[in-house]
């Protein structure tokens, strides 16, 4: 394996440990990509999903968001369908239509989400998230605080919940 030495970030290419990395509700979500990176086209997180963390309803009034599963087992409900997937497979969620992703196993599940266009997602999820000092640490607790901030940055954002999701 070629080594790798310590070097300023590139729009171009990010190497497996690079990228800002924040707590988004129990999930770990790693920038790759930004919209900055890429003009606006896309933003690509790479994500690890907690095991046991409820799904949370939601609609993106201004992007897509498509997940490459890499390992462990999710489960998505889009526009009303529930569904499990595993390594390898790929799962489109078009904006404007309630969906959720939760790790359905019993171990963290990872995958790599792509969201299209870029820029306003990565804004969210820091003005929502916490800073993830520590990538191999159990995530944190979620609490009124994470849900009054997830919920104040969601409705600058464009995102929606369900009318009957409390």
């Amino acid at each position: 394996m070629p080594e790798q030495t310590a070097r300023a970030r590139s729009e171009d290419y990010v190497l497996p440990n690079e990228g800002e990395a924040l707590w988004f509700t129990t999930d770990l979500y790693v920038a790759k990509l930004t919209g900055d990176d890429t003009n606006g086209a896309v933003t690509v997180f790479e994500v690890t999903a907690a095991p046991g963390a409820p799904p949370l309803p939601h609609m993106h009034r201004r992007e897509d968001e498509t997940y490459y599963v890499l390992d462990g087992e999710f489960e998505f409900m889009d526009d009303g369908s529930t569904f499990r997937v595993g390594p390898g497979s790929v799962v489109h969620l078009r904006r404007d239509r309630f969906h959720f992703h939760r790790n359905a196993g019993a171990e963290p599940a990872h995958a790599l989400v792509v969201y299209t266009p870029g820029g306003s997602i990565e804004r969210f999820v820091a003005e929502a998230g916490k800073p993830a000092a520590d990538r191999l640490s159990l995530p944190p607790t979620f609490d009124e605080a994470d849900v009054s901030r997830l919920i104040s940055a969601a409705q600058r954002y464009g995102f929606e919940t369900p009318p009957d999701a409390g």
